[in-house]
């Protein structure tokens, strides 16, 4: 207002100061925009480095397995979302978690935290694999109970909220040093094994129900799936890949999928399988699925296998003094 240009009534003048002030205007907005990318950029890596501690990357090998992941959220601009998975080598075997959160997305990051975090413990501290099992479910139960009570804190967990409604499946696997394999599924489903040009289920046991609902039984004894030979590999997903639906409400044919990759590259590393199953899953589901989406591939590529061992007992020592060999 004290620009004695703009106190000018000539149409020169107006042009003049509408330029000066759209100049002004517009510098002051490329300013901002740029202000607010920079903070953006700075919270995306922020976060993306939260979520790889979280869900973090896998080595390619382990203890002589060969490994490739990967995981599709369904929120755009998140990088994980309500599946989880882990491999960890250990003195008992190599043990894997995989496990789907009841929901999608941001909201169910919470829970794949507790859960993932007694896993990543309990894998060292626990010989039998119930045991593990045991600790992922007081885990996922102090967690609900600690949500209940930010939410309602004059309430405990009552049972009709939402948050006492909330269940994670878990699909656990121990493949010992010998190539025996052995798994506990709670609502998940079961991984596929690759051989000699096929793709078959690991075993057609009926699962325990989902962490959460229930309480698990008394006796937690594994289901004994057989060898895991070199050169067979098992594809491990959540339910979100064969749930994925095309533009006529067709499911993806996960199987007829995995049979064909079998069939062509009898002998194919994890990567390629990964490669080949996503690009066809997002095909059929348009570009993004409406579910999280959590795929793991191992192939066993150990010289030999050793002599068959039992699935021991079941019972759970309240603390181990073992430490964990390094077998990577």
């Amino acid at each position: 207002m004290a620009c004695p240009l703009a106190q000018q009534n000539g149409l020169g003048a107006r042009i003049v100061t509408s330029a000066v002030f759209f100049a002004v205007g517009t510098g002051l907005i490329l300013h901002v925009r740029r202000a607010l990318l920079r903070e953006l950029r700075q919270l995306r890596k922020v976060a993306g480095a939260a979520q790889n501690v979280l869900l973090r990357p896998l080595p390619p090998r382990i203890d002589g397995l060969n490994t490739a992941a990967a995981q599709l959220s369904a929120d755009r601009g998140a990088s994980i979302g309500g599946d989880l998975y882990e491999v960890i080598a250990t003195e008992h075997g190599v043990r894997i978690v995989m496990g789907d959160v009841r929901g999608h997305g941001i909201g169910a990051i919470g829970t794949v935290a507790a859960v993932l975090g007694s896993f990543r413990e309990a894998v060292h501290d626990e010989p039998e694999l119930g045991c593990v099992l045991r600790r992922l479910e007081r885990a996922h139960a102090r967690h609900l109970r600690e949500r209940a009570r930010a939410e309602h804190p004059s309430a405990g967990l009552d049972p009709d909220s939402s948050v006492a409604e909330e269940f994670v499946t878990v699909l656990l696997l121990e493949i010992r040093h010998d190539g025996e394999v052995y798994a506990l599924n709670c609502g998940h489903p079961w991984p596929y094994l690759l051989s000699g040009g096929r793709a078959e289920p690991l075993t057609r046991a009926d699962p325990l129900p989902p962490l959460g609902p229930f309480p698990l039984p008394a006796e937690l004894a594994p289901t004994d799936c057989g060898p895991f030979l070199p050169g067979e590999a098992l594809f491990l997903h959540t339910d979100g890949a064969e749930d994925a639906r095309d533009a006529r409400g067709r499911f993806f044919p996960l199987a007829a999928t995995l049979a064909e990759a079998a069939r062509e590259t009898p002998v194919v590393g994890p990567q390629a399988i990964l490669r080949s199953v996503f690009a066809a899953l997002l095909r059929h589901a348009g570009g993004r699925p409406a579910d999280d989406i959590a795929l793991l591939v191992l192939r066993n590529d150990r010289r030999a296998t050793r002599t068959r061992v039992g699935a021991g007992g079941t019972g759970c020592p309240a603390a181990h003094d073992q430490q964990p060999s390094n077998h990577l």
